[in-house]
Parts: C-alpha cells; structure tokens; sequence
C-alpha cells in the first residue's frame, strides 16, 4: 500500500462517505469495513425518499446531489455512491459538481467483475426499474466487452423482500423463479452471469442462485467496490493502512426519515446490530 505522505496526514484521517437511498448501501459498507479497516466512515441514507428506482432520472440527480452535499459538508475524503440507481443517472453531475473530491460509484466495478465472471459473455442485470431505463450497465459491459449480450430485468419486488427481511422461503424463492423465467425454460438459463444490480439484492443472494441453477455466477458490485475505493485513495495519498493508527472502522449513520427502521432493518444488511442511538436524523 502507498505510504501517507507527512503533508496529507490529516486529509487521510478524514472519513469516508457513503451515500444511498435507504440501507441497501450497507452491503457495500461493509465490504469496504473488511477492506479497509482502519478507515473510518460516515453513511447517509436517504431513508425519506427512498425507493429511487421508481423516480424519473431528474428527480434522482436532484436528490443524490443534496445528499451527497450534505456528506461533503461533513468533511469526507471520498465519496461512494452505494446506490446503483444513482451510479447510473447522477455520477457525471456528482463529479462535475465534487470535482476535488474522488467520487466512486457501484456501476463499473460491477460491470468489470460481470465481464471477468463470464465465460459466455451472455449476462444479465438484476436492478431496479430506474437502472435498467438508464441502460449505464449495458454500457458499462459492452465498453469492456463488446462481444458480450447483456440483457436487464427489472425485480422490484427483491427491494421489498429484503426490507421485509424475507430472503429465504418459499415465498423469496417463487419471487425469484418468476423474475428469471424471463431468461430461459428448463433446468438453465440462457445466461451464465447473473449481476445484482441494486444493494438489497445481495440480501436474496442464495434464492437467486438457487432460482438461476448450476453453473450460473452470481456477482455482486460490493466487494469490487470497496477495491476500487482502495485503489483511488491509494493513488491520491489518503489511504490508511492497517496498523497505522487511524480510527479503525469507525461508523456514524445519518438518516432522513425513520432512525428507528433504519437500525432495524440496516443491522441485517451491515451484518452487525445497530442501536437507534447510533442513528442521527437529518434534514437535507
């Protein structure tokens, strides 16, 4: 890893931000908390206004700029928009806007490890309504591969599943053999990737592939994610190795709406419990 240089020790103890409509985003969280662990962080989720993936593509800028500004205003080193609806409409205004600021979305770190995955080239996005209209991970794909034939389903309901916490059963399964009969009959499917396309649906991952069968991968953007984040701090100077001394995974949570649900629910998407106590509710 980079070594901080003596001037940027002060920009490196600065957290990382993490933005997204709700507490899907905390998948993404905690792969960057296993990453990085001296690093600490600062989440917002838009928890008022949430779902985005039904919202025309204006109104998702408009609110990913306020909530991101109000993690700006905060003092972070880097910004991670842990929202693949917002990755997909708003990054360019993001960075045009936070141009001093390393801005990272979910998209083409999804999109590298599908096209890695993929023997085939055939694979499927697994997203909300808003994702699929943008068509940013169809782009995405092909730039990489341009011989890959990529195919989006809209899945909706695996958003309220995993709110609702029912990501095993029969009723989680049904759900997710109804979507993927869009993609093929009989005992395969016609694609051999499957990406999840939205950070709840990391929470239904094990139905999913029990709906998609053998021989299907299934890649989920979190985990490149947090290496992309490590690789531009590195870059920059602000990254903080393990031992060094920095905060070590130190967490604060804002929300806009419902501190109360977002502990409740967040704690089985972060993998660890949370307390409304640590559930700040903010007006932005």
């Amino acid at each position: 890893m980079t070594a901080i240089a003596p001037g940027l020790a002060a920009a490196a103890a600065r957290p990382i931000g993490v933005f997204d409509s709700g507490v899907g985003g905390l998948t993404v969280l905690r792969a960057l908390r296993e990453r990085l662990p001296a690093e600490s962080f600062l989440y917002l989720g838009d928890t008022a206004r949430l779902p985005y993936g039904t919202k025309s593509e204006h109104t998702v800028v408009r609110y990913a700029l306020q909530a991101a500004d109000a993690l700006v205003a905060r003092d972070i080193k880097c910004l991670v928009i842990a929202c693949n609806t917002a990755s997909a409409v708003a990054l360019p205004a993001m960075r045009e806007r936070y141009a001093d600021c390393p801005v990272i979305g979910v998209i083409g770190p999804g999109a590298r490890a599908a096209c890695a995955a993929s023997v085939s080239g055939r694979i499927a996005v697994l997203a909300t309504e808003a994702t699929v209209r943008g068509g940013a991970y169809q782009r995405a794909i092909l730039e990489l591969r341009p011989d890959a034939q990529v195919t989006s389903l809209a899945c909706g309901m695996f958003v309220a599943l995993a709110e609702e916490g029912w990501t095993e059963g029969p009723i989680a399964l049904q759900v997710a053999q109804r979507y993927l009969e869009r993609l093929g009959t009989g005992p395969t499917l016609d694609v051999d990737t499957l990406v999840l396309g939205c950070t709840h649906f990391p929470a239904l991952a094990q139905v999913i592939a029990q709906a998609a069968g053998p021989g299907v991968q299934i890649v989920d953007s979190a985990a490149t994610a947090a290496a992309t984040v490590e690789e531009e701090l590195a870059a920059r100077g602000l990254l903080l190795a393990a031992g060094s001394g920095g905060p070590g995974g130190r967490m604060h949570f804002l929300a806009t709406d419902g501190p109360e649900r977002f502990a409740g629910v967040g704690g089985r998407f972060l993998g660890a419990p949370l307390s409304v106590d640590d559930v700040e509710l903010v007006d932005i």
